[in-house]
């Protein structure tokens, strides 16, 4: 089915603008987010908490990578917490399991996302991190 899609944005976008859809294909190769982090070491630990390792680290930048997944944090001293508006949306292939290791891992679940089916087909839950970075994980349906 996800091959059909995306031949068929292919095919449209070739039509319409081939240039641009030659550029554009074979530019993007992935995302990585960057969020802001207070405390280097703050950030290290909780992302190691729950499952992350530390990829790179050039001071106030580091880089935390689980599988495929990799995020990006540059030091913002200054940010206050509760207004930060960072977030990221992790897919995993088995949400269920990964629920269950952050509870046996004691990591704190968002208070107002815990695992639940949600009505756009995902099954989802969210983490806050130490800098009330969101991190969402979910799984289609």
């Amino acid at each position: 089915m996800k091959k059909c899609k995306y031949r068929l944005i292919l095919v449209v976008c070739i039509t319409l603008n081939p240039e641009f859809a030659f550029q554009f294909i074979m530019m993007l190769t992935q995302i990585h987010p960057k969020l802001p982090m207070r405390n280097k070491e703050n950030t290290k630990t909780y992302y190691q908490q729950v499952g992350f390792a530390i990829s790179a680290d050039y001071g106030d930048y580091l880089i935390i990578q689980k599988d495929s997944i990799e995020i990006h944090f540059f030091g913002f001293p200054d940010l206050d917490p509760l207004t930060n508006y960072g977030q990221v949306y992790i897919r995993t292939n088995d949400i269920d399991q990964l629920y269950q290791t952050f509870q046996e891992n004691k990591v704190a679940i968002h208070p107002n996302a815990p695992l639940a089916e949600k009505p756009w087909g995902q099954k989802e839950f969210s983490l806050l991190d130490p800098d009330h970075n969101l991190l969402t994980f979910g799984q289609p349906l």
